[in-house]
C-alpha cells in the first residue's frame, strides 16, 4: 500500500492479514498498522478482501477534518500589536485625562480643551500603523513572488520575520521525493556489478505491477542485456517475498532471484566472493545479516539477488526451482537528501532558525538523512513517546528534540501547540493530507505548488519550489519589513510621543494652546504622509540576523528614554522662543510646530539604524525625498495663503536659524543617546 497521503511514507508497506478484529480498531499510528489499510491510500501490487471497521470521524481523514474545522489560534504577530495596542492605549488615556483636565480647570472653555485634548490623542495615535504594516507586507509579498514565494496570508510575512523554529516534513522537502538505488554491493559491502547486472535483468524482465522499487534499478543505469533472453517468470507473492526470472545466456539457463534478504537467505546454500563460489556455512550467514542490519539501521530499503545455474525444461518453471541459490549481495534503496539540502539547512541556522524534523517514516532513515545534511540530531522522540507525555512535560522536551519519528497528524499538531506554548514562533512545511492540522496550529503554515489541495488551501504561504533554500528568502524578506515596521513604531514612540508629552506639559504654564488642534492634526498629517516610503527602506544586514520578535519591555524602555529626548528639545525651544524672541502666540505655535514636525519626521534617520547615519547606512531613497519634502512643505506653509487659513505666523530670519540649529543638535543628540541606548541594553540582556 501507498500510504504517503496519511504518513509521508516514500515507499510502499506490506499488509498482512488480520490475526483478531480488535486489530481493525487499534490505536497504533497509521505507519505501524500493518495488518490494516486507511482511507486515502493506494493498492500499489497485489490484492485482499477488506472489511471496514472504522466510518466518519473515526477515520483518520475524518479526524483531520475535524480538527481543520476549530479556530486558528492567535499568532506571534497579532499577540504582539495587541500587546502594543494596550500599551499605547493605557498612554493616551492617561495624557488625555490630564491635558483635558488642566486646560478645562485654567479655564480656557470645555469644548476648546476637549478638541485640543481630541487633537492630543489623534497626535499620539499610530493611525498610520495599519497602513504602514499592509504597505510593507504588500511591498514584501511582491519581492517575495520574484523568488518563488506566494504569500497567501500578509501577516505571515512578519511571523516568518519572527520564526525561530522550522518544523518540516522528510520526503519532498529535504528529500528528492523518489526512490533511487544507491548501492549494489556483495555481501561483505563491497561494490559489485554482477549484483547491478542481475538485480537489473529481473526488474527489467518483471512483466507484473512495476514496484517503485523495479522504476528505481531500471532508472539507475541503462545496461547493455543483449545477450540476455528471458524464458519464463515465477511472479511475486507475500508468502515467499521474493520473485525470479529465467533466462538464458547463450546455451546457459540462469534463474534469478530478488526478494527481502531474509527469504532469499533461506532459499541459499552458497555464496559468490570474488569468482569463487563458497560454501554458505553459519560464520557466513552471521557476516551477512550483520551487513543487511548495518544497511537497514542506516536507513536503507534492501533487497537481496541470488541466482542458480538450472537445466533447459520445455514447460513453465515454478516457484519449487527456487533452492540451493547462490547468494551474489545486496541492493539498497534510499530517497536521497535534495543538492541544496545541506545549504538550506546551513543558512536557516545562521539565521538563528532551529530545524526540526517530523515525520511518518521511520527513525533510523530519518536519522541518516539528517547524517548527509549536515543536520546534528540531539534527540529523537517516537509518536509513542510523545503520547506517552503531558504537555508541561512535553513542552520541556519538543526544544531540545531534533527529530519526531512515526508521527501521525494528532500528534504533528501537538508537537506544534507545544513548540508554540514554549515560546517559540514556529513555521511549518507539508504538502499532505496529514499535514494540514500541523499547517493550522503553526504560526507559519507552509505548503508547495504541487501539495493536496487541502494542504494549499490551509497554508499561509506558498513555494512553488519545494526547496528551503526559497524558504530562506522568504525569512529573510520578513524580518525586513519587520524592522520597517518597528522603525515606525520607535519613532512614534520618540519624537511623536515625546512632542505631544511636551503639549501636556507645556499646558501647565502657558496662558494658551502650544498649538492650536487644527495644527496639531497638520503636523501629524504631514508627518503621516513622510512615512508611506518606509516600506521600500533599507534594511542593515545585522539587523535580520537572528529571528524578530515583539519585545514590549524594550519598547517600553525605547518610549522611556527617547520620548524624554524629544520633549527636552520642545522645553528648550519653548525657551529659546519665549525668552529670546519674546514671539507672539502665533509666531509662538508656528515655531513649535515647525520644530515638532522636523524633529519627529527627521528622525527617522537617526532610529532606523544603529549605525552612524548616512555615513555608515543611508536610507532608501524613497524615505529620504518623502521625509525631506514633508519638512520642506511645513516649513514653506506658514508663509503661504495656506498658513493664514491655519492661523500661522511669519517668522524672521533669525529665529528660522535658531529653529534648524536645534533641529540639529536635537539629532546629534537622539544619535549619542542611541549608541549608549544600546549599549546598555545589551548589557542587560
Amino acid at each position: 500500500m501507498n500510504q504517503s497521503a496519511l504518513t509521508g511514507e516514500s515507499f510502499p508497506v506490506e499488509k498482512a492479514a488480520v490475526i483478531n478484529n480488535n486489530a481493525l480498531v487499534n490505536l497504533k499510528p497509521v505507519a505501524e498498522r500493518n495488518d490494516s489499510v486507511v482511507m486515502g491510500s493506494s493498492v500499489v501490487t497485489g490484492y485482499a478482501t477488506v472489511e471496514i471497521a472504522l466510518t466518519g470521524s473515526r477515520t483518520q481523514f475524518g479526524d483531520i477534518a475535524q480538527r481543520l474545522s476549530t479556530d486558528k489560534s492567535e499568532t506571534d504577530f497579532e499577540k504582539g500589536i495587541k500587546k502594543f495596542s494596550y500599551l499605547i492605549l493605557r498612554v493616551i488615556f492617561v495624557l488625555v485625562i490630564v491635558v483635558f483636565a488642566v486646560n478645562a480647570f485654567k479655564q480656557q472653555g470645555i469644548m476648546e480643551s476637549f478638541i485640543f485634548a481630541l487633537a492630543v490623542a489623534i497626535g499620539l495615535t499610530p493611525e498610520l500603523l495599519p497602513i504602514v504594516i499592509a504597505l510593507g507586507l504588500s511591498h514584501g509579498s511582491l519581492r517575495m513572488s520574484k523568488k518563488d514565494v506566494i504569500v497567501k496570508k500578509l501577516s505571515a510575512i512578519q511571523n516568518l520575520g519572527s520564526t525561530n523554529v522550522l518544523c518540516t516534513d522528510k520526503t519532498g522537502t529535504l528529500t528528492e521525493d523518489r526512490i533511487a538505488l544507491v548501492k549494489h554491493i556483495d555481501g561483505f559491502g563491497n561494490t559489485s556489478e554482477p549484483v547491478l547486472l542481475y538485480a537489473y535483468l529481473t526488474s527489467l524482465f518483471h512483466t507484473g505491477i512495476s514496484t517503485p522499487l523495479d522504476s528505481a534499478i531500471k532508472l539507475f543505469k541503462h545496461l547493455n542485456v543483449k545477450l540476455y533472453k528471458k524464458i519464463d517468470e515465477i511472479p511475486f507473492d507475500f508468502v515467499r517475498r521474493r520473485s525470479s526470472i529465467v533466462v538464458q545466456c547463450q546455451q546457459k539457463h540462469l534463474l534469478l532471484t530478488k526478494g527481502a534478504p531474509e527469504d532469499i537467505f533461506s532459499v541459499c546454500t552458497t555464496y559468490k566472493k570474488g569468482e569463487q563460489v563458497k560454501v554458505l556455512d553459519n560464520a557466513t550467514v552471521k557476516i551477512l545479516h550483520e551487513q543487511f542490519n548495518n544497511l537497514s539501521q542506516d536507513g536503507f530499503r534492501v533487497l537481496g539477488v541470488a541466482y542458480r545455474n538450472i537445466q533447459a525444461q520445455t514447460g513453465s518453471y515454478s516457484k519449487t526451482e527456487e533452492h540451493d541459490l547462490t547468494f551474489m549481495g545486496f541492493v539498497a534503496f534510499y530517497d536521497p537528501p535534495k543538492d541544496t539540502a545541506a545549504k538550506a539547512v546551513q543558512e536557516l541556522q545562521e539565521l538563528g532558525i532551529a530545524v526540526k524534523i517530523i515525520t511518518g517514516d521511520n527513525e533510523l532513515l530519518t536519522k541518516k538523512i539528517c547524517s548527509d545534511i549536515g543536520l546534528s540530531v540531539q534527540k529523537i522522540m517516537l509518536g509513542k513517546d510523545v503520547d506517552a507525555l503531558n504537555d508541561i512535560q512535553l513542552q520541556t522536551v519538543v526544544s531540545e528534540t531534533t527529530v519526531f519519528a512515526r508521527i501521525n497528524p494528532a500528534q504533528k499538531e501537538r508537537i506544534i501547540i507545544n513548540l508554540k506554548q514554549a515560546n517559540n514562533v514556529v513555521a511549518y512545511i507539508g504538502d499532505g493530507i496529514n499535514d494540514a492540522p500541523a499547517l493550522k496550529a503553526a504560526d507559519v503554515g507552509i505548503s508547495v505548488n504541487n501539495a493536496v489541495d487541502v494542504a494549499k488551501e490551509t497554508a499561509d504561504v506558498i513555494l512553488l519550489k519545494k526547496s528551503l533554500l526559497v524558504l530562506k528568502d522568504g525569512v529573510v524578506e520578513g524580518r525586513k519589513t519587520f524592522q520597517n515596521t518597528m522603525k515606525y513604531i520607535m519613532m512614534g514612540l520618540s519624537s511623536n510621543f515625546g512632542n505631544m508629552f511636551s503639549m501636556t506639559g507645556l499646558s501647565l504654564f502657558l496662558p494658551f494652546f502650544p498649538m492650536l488642534p487644527s495644527q496639531i492634526l497638520l503636523n501629524n498629517l504631514l508627518y503621516d504622509i513622510s512615512q508611506f516610503t518606509l516600506s521600500t527602506d533599507k534594511v542593515d544586514a545585522q539587523d535580520i540576523k537572528k529571528p524578530l520578535k515583539w519585545d514590549m519591555k524594550f519598547i517600553r524602555k525605547y518610549m522611556v528614554v527617547f520620548g524624554p529626548v524629544s520633549s527636552l528639545f520642545d522645553f528648550l525651544t519653548f525657551g529659546v522662543m519665549w525668552f529670546w524672541f519674546q514671539p507672539s502666540i502665533p509666531q509662538f505655535q508656528t515655531a513649535w510646530f515647525m520644530e515638532s514636525l522636523a524633529t519627529q519626521t527627521l528622525v527617522i534617520y537617526v532610529i532606523r539604524t544603529r549605525k552612524i547615519p548616512f555615513l555608515q547606512s543611508s536610507p532608501s531613497r524613497l524615505l529620504f525625498i518623502s521625509t525631506l519634502l514633508a519638512v520642506v512643505i511645513g516649513w514653506v506653509i506658514p508663509y503661504i495663503i495656506v498658513g493664514k487659513w491655519m492661523q500661522f505666523a511669519s517668522l524672521s530670519l533669525a529665529m528660522l536659524l535658531a529653529l534648524g540649529g536645534l533641529v540639529f543638535i536635537y539629532l546629534i543628540l537622539v544619535q549619542l543617546v542611541k549608541i549608549m541606548f544600546y549599549h546598555w541594553f545589551l548589557l542587560k540582556k
